[in-house]
């Protein structure tokens, strides 16, 4: 099951909403290469088509992947434990540095914000859900074992 945030819901319904208003694009795309004549050495036909083919499968993975995620909300997070859509203040036990965490269902990759976010279904996620202020999470990275102890949840 997939947990996701209110936002990250939206997010993927709005992608889903675009993807489905797209297809009559590419529908028109591969009629007008079809009208170019031999199919057999027609690369926008054959590009469109593939393009179809994608956006036909993004189409399919989220509508599957909405229809199984669990959306959480606010009432049901407990204040003292970390849960998706917490913002953690996290201090690295190897450097003594802090850190600014996120816990989301899916990353949206904006680099931009104060806080890191990391997927609920990344090492460091597994780590974090369920874990309580004043707890070390120990995170299993492909560079080895690092520690972290939770100072707060924002």
């Amino acid at each position: 099951m997939d947990f996701l945030t209110p936002e990250d819901k939206q997010r993927l319904e709005d992608q889903l909403a675009q993807l489905i208003a797209n297809r009559p694009v590419i529908t028109q795309r591969i009629a007008e290469a079809r009208a170019m004549g031999d199919l057999k050495e027609n690369a926008e036909y054959h590009a469109a088509r593939d393009e179809q083919g994608l956006q036909e499968a993004e189409i399919r993975r989220l509508t599957e992947r909405l229809k199984n995620a669990q959306v959480t909300g606010d009432a049901e997070m407990p204040d003292d434990v970390v849960f998706i859509g917490s913002i953690v203040k996290l201090k690295d036990l190897s450097d003594g540095s802090d850190d600014l965490y996120k816990l989301m269902g899916e990353t949206t990759g904006n680099f931009d914000a104060d806080e890191i976010e990391v997927s609920v279904n990344s090492p460091m996620g597994e780590a974090l859900m369920k874990a309580r202020v004043g707890e070390t999470v120990r995170v299993d990275l492909p560079r080895g074992v690092k520690r972290f102890e939770i100072l707060e949840i924002l």
